[in-house]
């Protein structure tokens, strides 16, 4: 091997460095997903004085038939392509790691974790719990058209379906996979652009789950614990309707989450919406405000009222004199029939079918909202 050759392979190792695996949010160097780059010289030249050399990438995946894997080698390929004396057609050569080298670099990962990552100090990610009184004021799909609206804005966005009884954010995600399993360390499942972890993805979607509360709470921790996460910038979680055992264990392991409050227009819905807010005078979270869902129905230029007003200024009033701090009404959501069929459908409203962020209707009322969240 020439000097020229070792400086080739240093330079393009460096290059390496900065091409992330998408799953596990690390350089596939620290990884050691790198097994091996050989630089040999090419036949033709790029000029008349300086030889090309071709250049062989010899990658190691975590898993075979990792379902990244072409994300991740056609990142390695743009990262030796652009390197000046490398061939245009670097060769990348794909395996998995060997039993042995994937232990230690999971027994890695998990030293790292050995506890809940969301409450170790200096940590960035924003959390958001959306909580709701009652059933059927739309929590869930405030929820996934949030994280997507998050994920659209360029934040890293992750979302775990804490509603453990009445789990809906893989089918509004349209995801039908199951977690990858690294040795005993999940890899959270990834849909327009927002890592989901759900029980729904384990137990199947036509399964009840009879589960008491240790159990509840232990599921949680595991969601945080023996996910790999990485460090996103917002996490959003889709909490149990009412302050049941879930919201508990929300507010013990994340006491740094803020509570988002979602209800309708009509007092029924308001008024046991307030007693989820509540909740946060005998834990430690904080309310960030809430949202009123379904607050009109636009016909014809005109916004109708279905059911009825001031349902989100209510809780916001009342939060606000029982807290003593300002709760605000953060967004007025109009009543969408398209909010449910692209949901059922798999594919949140706010997006359309490329996955860019509507410019117009829901698309700029959860941007708004998200907005004044992470503000």
């Amino acid at each position: 091997m020439t000097a020229d050759t070792r400086r080739i392979e240093a330079d393009i190792y460096e290059r390496l460095s900065r091409v992330i695996d998408p799953e596990l949010g690390r350089s596939v160097t620290d990884l050691g997903m790198i097994a091996a780059i050989n630089a040999v010289p090419a036949e033709s030249s790029t000029d008349g004085n300086r030889p090309a050399y071709d250049v062989t990438v010899h990658v190691e995946l975590t898993v075979e038939g990792c379902p990244l894997s072409e994300t991740i080698t056609n990142q390695i390929n743009g990262a030796v392509a652009s390197y000046p004396n490398a061939s245009l057609t670097p060769h990348i050569e794909v395996s998995s790691m060997s039993r042995d080298k994937l232990d230690d670099l999971v027994a890695d990962l998990k030293a790292e974790r050995k506890q809940n990552p969301f409450n170790k100090p200096g940590i960035k990610t924003r959390i958001f719990a959306i909580a709701s009184g009652k059933g059927g004021v739309g929590k869930s799909s405030v929820t996934a058209n949030l994280a997507a609206t998050f994920a659209a804005l360029g934040y890293d966005t992750a979302a775990i379906d804490a509603d453990i009884y009445g789990f809906s954010l893989p089918r509004l995600f349209g995801v039908h996979t199951q977690p990858t399993n690294l040795n005993g360390m999940l890899m959270p499942v990834t849909a327009w652009g927002v890592k989901l972890i759900s029980i729904g993805m384990f137990a199947g979607a036509d399964r009840a789950i009879l589960w008491r509360g240790p159990r509840l709470q232990r599921s949680l921790e595991q969601f945080l614990s023996d996910v790999w996460w990485g460090e996103p910038d917002v996490l959003l979680l889709d909490l149990a309707p009412g302050t049941g055992d879930m919201a508990i264990s929300v507010a013990q392991a994340l006491p740094n989450a803020e509570l988002v409050v979602v209800t309708t227009p009509q007092p029924s819905a308001s008024d046991v919406a307030v007693r989820s807010g509540l909740v946060a005078l005998q834990v430690p979270m904080k309310v960030r405000g809430v949202v009123e869902n379904m607050s009109y129905y636009e016909h014809k230029g005109e916004r109708l009222r279905i059911f009825g007003r001031g349902g989100g200024e209510r809780v916001s009033r009342q939060l606000t004199d029982a807290l003593g701090y300002d709760v605000p009404l953060m967004a007025q959501l109009p009543l969408e029939p398209e909010l449910r069929e692209t949901g059922e459908a798999g594919r949140p409203a706010v997006l359309d079918e490329d996955g860019a962020l509507r410019a117009d209707g829901l698309g700029a009322e959860f941007k708004a909202l998200a907005e004044r969240l992470i503000g």
